[in-house]
């Protein structure tokens, strides 16, 4: 069984076909990569699918769960994290404090035990920040574990966000553009952890990336989108072959 089936995904904005009719499977394990132009339609996908965005026609199915009708805040607990093109993160807070903010999806406590901090809240606690310790050995960010977000570079924040929604514990992880902004020894490693995080996480990944050296490097298949209708769905080298796909995303033209 897949663990993301999306059927006929269709979202209008006005008179705007911003996604129109897409749909592909997603199987455990597989590392998977939506690409396309500027403006294709790639980022909505992950709005659809993370729920901040409401689909005019189409289902969204995970893990066997029609999901297409829930609230952004039910996904993460289902074992759904993503990333954001534009870093979202706590400027003024440690990198630490940010990562923890990944686990509030797991704390099971009350408003008064926290405020009593109750053993059951010092255990939660302890398992919480054993938790992000993981991901922080993980990502190699030992040595930026106590500064705060707004004095990094912009290589390590994008790395912490990839942690906070690492720290989650997902079954899936939507990564939106990973790789942007990022220098070719960065990208490398973001295509190491990528690959880790199926071999040793047992994730399986979903990404949005402009970059094809990355794509073609860690993807098992690769959708294509422009105008937000899909294009190509194949092996990175069949979907680069494609000439409608390198038409609209590789800038040649298609011939008869």
């Amino acid at each position: 069984m897949n663990l993301l089936e999306i059927r006929d995904l269709t979202v209008h904005f006005g008179g705007v076909k911003a996604v129109d009719g897409v749909s592909f499977d997603v199987a455990p394990g597989e590392i998977f990569a939506i690409i396309g132009p500027n403006g294709a339609g790639k980022s909505t996908i992950f709005n659809l699918i993370s729920r901040i965005y409401k689909p005019t026609r189409g289902t969204i199915w995970f893990d066997g769960q029609d999901i297409t009708g829930l609230k952004a805040q039910d996904i993460a607990p289902l074992g759904i994290a993503r990333t954001f093109q534009n870093i979202e993160l706590f400027d003024h807070s440690t990198v630490l404090d940010n990562l923890l903010m990944g686990r509030h999806t797991h704390r099971k406590t009350s408003f008064v035990q926290d405020a009593l901090f109750l053993p059951k809240v010092r255990r939660e606690e302890r398992l919480h920040r054993e938790k992000v310790e993981e991901v922080i050995e993980f990502l190699e960010l030992e040595a930026h574990r106590t500064k705060m977000i707004a004095g990094l570079p912009y290589g390590v924040r994008k790395v912490v966000e990839i942690g906070r929604a690492l720290a989650i514990g997902p079954r899936l992880i939507l990564l939106d553009e990973p790789a942007s902004g990022l220098s070719v020894e960065e990208t490398q490693d973001v295509a190491f952890w990528i690959e880790d995080m199926r071999r040793d996480m047992g994730l399986t990944v979903l990404m949005v990336e402009h970059d094809m050296s990355l794509v073609t490097q860690v993807c098992d298949r690769v959708l294509a989108v422009a105008n937000g209708r899909p294009l190509a769905l194949g092996t990175p080298a069949e979907v680069q072959a494609h000439p409608d796909v390198q038409a609209a995303y590789l800038g040649t033209e298609v011939t008869a």
